[in-house]
């Protein structure tokens, strides 16, 4: 064939078109196409504009198209766009620099990536070479990607007719205080939570205990953040063990709780940590960082993560313009800012909605729980995924977690640079889809 073919799009529907060319890996395709986005905002075809309340797949963290990120990769990709794997490049050195300058001592070394599935393969890969151990522990309801050793920790779906998983994966409950068998009214004793799971691993362990890996705020869990206390609490156990702490800070890294990184209002420094979706902003590009002794340790003993496209210059050129960004902007403290305005207005709703369970998060990362009935806490993820179509046809997006076994939880995770009307309008689009759909 010497030219594409020719095909008229009017012929068919867009979700024709689908059917007929793509493999659908998980997702409910839209019915309709999206040909532009820009700030808070994308609009499709008819030229409809909808509020983008999770930040595409919560990693627009500068909104769409920001100007400086457009000038970036636009000049960029004229001049370094990729390299062998063994060249380096001042964009890769640059951003390694920022990385290590804006994160604590213990944190001294950067290997940059594409995605997040592929930056916790490496991460979980080095704590094995380091520890010489094989066992990886994560929470039941964790989602840490979909490659090789990352989709052996992950636990929220996905692990059903794929034949085993990786050997040593085991997994303790996340600290939900909402769910949790460990809470009543008298609150909820998540240390006791805590000292069960991990008996529980030390009576399954064969003794090659490597990494427990876990985010911050457990998103499609449905953005659970673990309690005060609790990331100390959890790396005290794993240094008992010899076993290192991967924090993996796909969304919750650059800002999005009010914070630059999530680790840091919890006083406790990862052993490793794994960043994705918020450095590129959008674009591809994810971060492993790790002591200088444990880079050392796992050089010495031919650590090998060789990809096509690691230490490439132009996402390297983006992520740092992001951090830039984020830096001068105050966009951490932006975020806190309007999150308390997010979680205020949420808890209003709440108030009036009585299928509003409960409403938890930080910063402009933050959950509304869907049910049928408060007192029991019964999930209603019928009436989770109604709510979200009718977001869509009033101009809203919006994302449900509705996997089997968990709870009907909006994830609310809007850009940095939302302005206040904007959020405002989030919330009174969502307050009028609830009340059609409830009435």
């Amino acid at each position: 064939m010497d030219t594409l073919p020719t095909i008229d799009p009017a012929e068919r529907t867009v979700l024709e078109r689908a059917q007929r060319t793509l493999i659908r890996y998980g997702a409910s395709f839209a019915p309709f196409e999206i040909v532009r986005a820009k700030g808070a905002y994308v609009y499709d075809a008819s030229g409809r504009s909808i509020l983008d309340f999770t930040s595409g797949q919560m990693s627009s963290l500068l909104g769409h198209g920001h100007p400086e990120i457009v000038d970036v990769v636009s000049r960029t990709v004229g001049e370094l766009d990729h390299l062998f794997s063994g060249m380096l490049s001042p964009p890769v050195l640059d951003l390694a620099e920022a990385l290590c300058a804006a994160t604590p001592e213990g944190l001294d070394r950067v290997l940059l990536l594409s995605t997040g599935g592929e930056s916790n393969d490496a991460a979980l890969r080095m704590a094995k070479l380091y520890t010489g151990g094989h066992e990886v522990v994560g929470f039941t309801k964790s989602w840490h990607g979909m490659t090789g050793a990352a989709a052996g920790a992950t636990y929220a779906a996905g692990r059903g007719g794929y034949g085993p998983s990786s050997v040593g994966a085991l997994a303790i409950n996340p600290p939900d205080p909402y769910r949790s068998p460990f809470a009543n009214a008298n609150g909820y004793d998540w240390q006791a939570e805590l000292d069960y799971g991990f008996d529980l691993i030390d009576r399954q362990s064969v003794g090659a205990l490597a990494a427990f890996i876990a985010e911050p705020v457990l998103s499609t869990a449905g953005m659970i953040e673990p309690p005060d206390g609790y990331l100390r609490a959890l790396k005290d156990r794993c240094e008992a063990r010899g076993m290192l702490l991967i924090l993996d800070e796909a969304q919750t890294g650059l800002g999005r709780t009010g914070s630059m990184f999530a680790f840091e209002r919890h006083g406790v420094v990862p052993d490793i940590l794994t960043l994705s979706k918020t450095l590129g902003a959008g674009l591809p590009l994810s971060a492993v960082m790790a002591s200088a002794e444990v880079e050392a340790v796992c050089h010495e003993r031919g650590y090998l993560f060789y990809t096509t496209h690691v230490s490439d210059p132009l996402p390297a050129a983006v992520g740092l313009k992001v951090m830039e960004i984020v830096m001068r902007d105050r966009l951490a403290e932006r975020a806190a800012v309007l999150g308390d305005r997010l979680g205020a207005g949420l808890r209003d709703l709440m108030a009036r909605h009585d299928c509003i369970g409960t409403v938890r998060g930080r910063g402009l990362m933050q959950g509304v729980e869907i049910v049928s009935d408060r007192a029991a806490k019964t999930p209603w993820p019928e009436m989770g995924a109604r709510i979200m179509q009718r977001c869509l046809d009033l101009g809203l997006s919006m994302n449900i977690v509705n996997l089997p076994n968990m709870a009907s939880v909006f994830r609310i995770a809007p850009p940095l640079t939302i302005t206040e009307a904007e959020l405002d309008l989030g919330l009174a689009i969502l307050d009028d889809a609830i009340k059609r759909e409830t009435a």
